[in-house]
C-alpha cells in the first residue's frame, strides 16, 4: 500500500538577485527537471543589498541544495564559498553554489561556458582565430573572458567608457591569449571585427554604447548578452547596418543554466527545446 511518504521530497534550489522578478530561471529549471525526471523545486528570491550571506545561510539551513546567483551578488557568492572551481577563481565571481553534505559550499561560474556553447553549438559559429571586440568591462565580461580565450581567438579587444577597468581586465587575463584594451574613442582605428559582443548594461534601458559603423561589416557576427522579446537595441543597430548574423543572449542564459543543472543533478538536459519554449513565451506577452 502506497502512502505520501513513498514520494521523495523535492530538492530545493533558488536563484537570488536584485531585481529578480524578470528571471526566466524557474521556468528553465522546471523544464530541465521535467526532461530528466528530477524532483526539484526552484524559486526566484529577491535579496536585499547587503543581505546575501544571511539569505543563502537561511536557505541552506532550511534544506536548500544549491542556488544560482545573479546581479549584483556574484562576487558575494564567490566569497561565501568554501571551495571554488578554476572557472570561478579566474572570474573572481560565481553564479552557482552547490551545498555539499559536509557543509562545504562549492562555487562555480557557468557564464563563460554558457556563452561559448551558445556561439558554437546553437549558432554554429567558429571562435578560433577570430577577431573579437568586447563591449564593456564589468562583471559579465569578467565571467566569460577565460572560456572565450580558451577557444583560441586571434585576439580580443576590450573597450569600455572607463579605460582603467578595461586595462585591469587585460592585465588579469592576458596570460591566456592576445588581449588589448581601449576607450570608445579609439575603436574606429581598428578594421571590422569578426565578432562583436555587447556585455554592457545599456540594453536594459534600450540604449547603446557609443559605437561607430566601421567596427562591423556584413560578414561580422553581433551578439548581445542581454535578451528581450523584440530585438535589443544592439541587435537592431547591427541589422540596420546589414549584419545578417545578429543574436541576443537567451541561448547563453539557457546554456549556463544547463551547466548549473549538471553540477546539481549530474544530468545534462537538452537546451534547444527550452530556448524555443522561452522565445515563444516571450513573444506571446
Amino acid at each position: 500500500m502506497s502512502s505520501l511518504f513513498d514520494f521523495e521530497t523535492p530538492s530545493k534550489y533558488a536563484v537570488m538577485g536584485n531585481p529578480i522578478a524578470h528571471s526566466k530561471s524557474p521556468l528553465i529549471h522546471a523544464e530541465f527537471a521535467k526532461q530528466t525526471n528530477q524532483r526539484m523545486q526552484y524559486t526566484a528570491m529577491q535579496v536585499d543589498i547587503g543581505g546575501f550571506d544571511q539569505s543563502v545561510g537561511n536557505f541552506q539551513a532550511n534544506g536548500g541544495a544549491g542556488v544560482n546567483v545573479t546581479v549584483p551578488f556574484k562576487q558575494d557568492a564567490y566569497r561565501y564559498a568554501t571551495r571554488v572551481s578554476e572557472r570561478a577563481k579566474l572570474a573572481a565571481a560565481a553564479n552557482t553554489l552547490v551545498f555539499e553534505s559536509n557543509n562545504e559550499v562549492y562555487a562555480d561560474n557557468t557564464d563563460g561556458v554558457g556563452l561559448v556553447r551558445d556561439l558554437k553549438n546553437n549558432l554554429h559559429l567558429n571562435i578560433k582565430q577570430k577577431k573579437i571586440l568586447m563591449l564593456g568591462a564589468g562583471g559579465a565580461v569578467q565571467g566569460v573572458l577565460g572560456p572565450l580565450l580558451a577557444e583560441k581567438p586571434l585576439s580580443i579587444v576590450i573597450v569600455n567608457r572607463t579605460i582603467d577597468k578595461a586595462y585591469m581586465l587585460k592585465q588579469r587575463f592576458q596570460h591566456l591569449g592576445k588581449l588589448s584594451s581601449c576607450g570608445y574613442e579609439e575603436i574606429d582605428k581598428h578594421e571590422a571585427y569578426d565578432i562583436v559582443i555587447n556585455a554592457t548594461s545599456t540594453g536594459i534601458d534600450g540604449q547603446l554604447p557609443p559605437l561607430v559603423d566601421t567596427i562591423i561589416n556584413s560578414d561580422s557576427v553581433c551578439y548581445d548578452m542581454f535578451y528581450a522579446a523584440q530585438d535589443t537595441a544592439f541587435v537592431a543597430w547591427a541589422k540596420e547596418r546589414g549584419v545578417a548574423h545578429a543574436y541576443d543572449g537567451l541561448g547563453m542564459l539557457v546554456e549556463q543554466a544547463a551547466e548549473s543543472f549538471l553540477l546539481w543533478r549530474k544530468q545534462t538536459p537538452q537546451t534547444a527545446p527550452v530556448i524555443s519554449l522561452i522565445r515563444q513565451k516571450m513573444a506571446e506577452k
